[in-house]
């Protein structure tokens, strides 16, 4: 089962009215990721948890690996590549084509915030195995409830 893994929302929370994020100690905050003390070394190990092959699907490509993975105490994991351009632009996420293809027809989670019925819909349609397309509200980043959602799926399968 493959875990697909947003940064920004999901990992990194932002945007809440009061702006009140916890702050973490970790390794030295690299140069241009002055959030990153918003994630929660904790989530590493809660994700590994899971059992899942945890893949990086985020902008940040390399850098999850350079410096997100060794925050949250994570092995470098895969990174998609995303390609220039989608082919056909619509009402989907860019990312819903390329992660159903770079699943390859195999089960998988996919955790960002900016899911939507469309996606789920579409993975619905064209992609043979189980899904589950979660949605993270990015205020808040993932919680116990949506560790919740995730656990039960999985169980499920």
């Amino acid at each position: 089962m493959l875990l697909f893994l947003d940064v920004d929302g999901p990992l990194i929370p932002f945007g809440a009215a009061d702006h009140a994020y916890p702050l973490y100690d970790g390794p030295p905050v690299p140069a241009g990721h002055p959030l990153l003390p918003r994630a929660d070394p904790a989530l590493g190990a809660r994700l590994s948890a899971l059992g899942c092959a945890l893949v990086w699907a985020t902008t940040w490509t390399d850098d999850a690996n350079d410096c997100l993975a060794p925050w949250l105490g994570l092995p470098p994991l895969p990174v998609v590549r995303w390609p220039d351009t989608d082919e056909r632009p619509g009402p989907l996420h860019w990312k819903t084509r390329p992660l159903v293809r770079w699943a390859a027809g195999r089960p998988f989670v996919w955790v960002d915030d900016e899911i939507t019925e469309a996606d789920r819909a579409w993975i619905a349609a064209h992609h043979p195995a189980p899904a589950l397309p979660h949605r993270v509200d990015h205020r808040y980043g993932l919680t116990e409830a949506d560790f919740a959602v995730l656990e039960k799926w999985l169980e499920a399968r």
